[in-house]
């Protein structure tokens, strides 16, 4: 009896574990991975504004990239949601909706810009939503020649009201395919009259002479990123000293300097007419 009764036990935890197991599978299928969306307004003046997007997902403790799903974004006023099209992550998980101008969306009461960037959700990720919020700036930059120094002048204004915005910390930079150069101090801070002076050194180079000046307003929680780009020929140009069409020591074979060409040849022609001369003259001898 006793036998019967732990058989029966037995039996009956092994079908409660085999159905645990199961539901827990199928709990763990039905489960969906949240998608967490990181934006950036970015305005460029005098050119496009657009909107970075970054879609990435915490999948097995590990970040990843959310690739190849659809974005929809609007821009919300008044409780209502206009659309202003839909965009699509690539292998990396971002994308960049553009906007031509920032006349495309409307601003509340207040002169504030409210979009919404949207995910539907899949049927590998819940559904998710990031709003972006940021008001119109305008960055004026010029250059301009004092006792014989070059200065950059940069002056941020809210174009709606024309107030000068204080306190303001803007980068001044020198566009590079890497990295930029930053000129300046650490921090160039905006005075009462919205705005910063800096000089521009001497002898920086460039490939023709130009340097592309960035002044950026950068990831303000107010106004985005806003970036003013001014062309000047201040730089010095660089002298091109590359050898790569000439013959030197380090350059592929079929470019090998002349008298390395020449005179080893001259040299192992001499050594075999050497040679020759000796191996004929010893058959002569031996003929004799």
């Amino acid at each position: 009896m006793k036998k019967h009764l732990k058989f029966r036990f037995i039996f009956l935890a092994l079908i409660y574990a085999v159905t645990f197991s199961t539901s827990f599978q199928l709990k763990a299928q039905d489960e969906k991975n949240t998608v967490r969306l990181k934006t950036q307004y970015v305005k460029i003046m005098g050119g496009e504004s657009y909107i970075d997007i970054k879609a990435s997902s915490r999948i097995n403790k590990q970040n990843t990239d959310v690739s190849n799903i659809d974005l929809h974004i609007y821009n919300e006023l008044n409780g209502e949601q206009i659309k202003l099209g839909k965009a699509t992550t690539n292998m990396h998980g971002k994308t960049r909706f553009s906007l031509k101008s920032i006349h495309e969306i409307a601003a509340d009461s207040s002169n504030t810009y409210n979009l919404l960037v949207e995910f539907t959700g899949n049927e590998l990720f819940e559904e998710t939503s990031n709003t972006i919020v940021f008001k119109n700036i305008n960055i004026e930059a010029n250059l301009y020649v004092e006792d014989s120094i070059n200065y950059i002048s940069a002056t941020l204004i809210d174009p709606t009201t024309e107030i000068p915005i204080a306190d303001a910390y803007l980068d001044i930079q020198i566009k590079r395919m890497f990295k930029p150069l930053k000129i300046g101090e650490e921090f160039n801070v905006t005075d009462e009259n919205g705005t910063v002076i800096v000089s521009i050194d001497e002898g920086i180079p460039s490939i023709d002479g130009n340097l592309t000046i960035e002044v950026v307003l950068n990831e303000s929680e107010e106004y985005g990123t806003v970036k003013a780009i001014v062309n000047a020929p201040l730089g010095s140009p660089v002298v091109n000293e590359s050898t790569f069409d000439q013959r030197t020591m380090w350059s592929p074979r079929n470019k090998t300097p002349l008298f390395l060409l020449i005179f080893p040849n001259i040299l192992i022609f001499g050594i075999w007419g050497l040679i020759i001369y000796l191996i004929t003259n010893l058959f002569k001898i031996t003929k004799s």
